[in-house]
């Protein structure tokens, strides 16, 4: 008998804002400098929370946040802050 087995998804699991945000931050420590790990931990939140609606909250269209957010992305850091904004997440700096 062969096993089945299903797609693991982190956006399935991202059910509260205390759960994003502590996904955020532990992505934000760990990225490898590239921002590689921020934007792909951005895009599992905005498929968690609904693409549509961040694309209506950004300003931006959905295919474009798809595209930013992917891991062949480069979006412009006024992109990334336009997401960061309307997930309702605040970035701070400790010393």
């Amino acid at each position: 008998m062969a096993e089945k087995f299903s797609r693991w998804d982190v956006a399935d699991y991202l059910d509260t804002e205390e759960d994003m945000a502590l996904y955020l931050d532990a992505c934000l420590g760990d990225d490898p400098g590239d921002g590689s790990l921020i934007r792909t931990a951005l895009g599992d939140i905005a498929r968690a929370r609904g693409m549509t609606q961040l694309a209506h909250d950004t300003g931006l269209t959905r295919e474009g946040l798809y595209k930013a957010l992917s891991t062949e992305g480069n979006p412009a850091f006024s992109t990334i802050f336009k997401v960061i904004r309307a997930l309702g997440v605040k970035l701070h700096a400790t010393p």
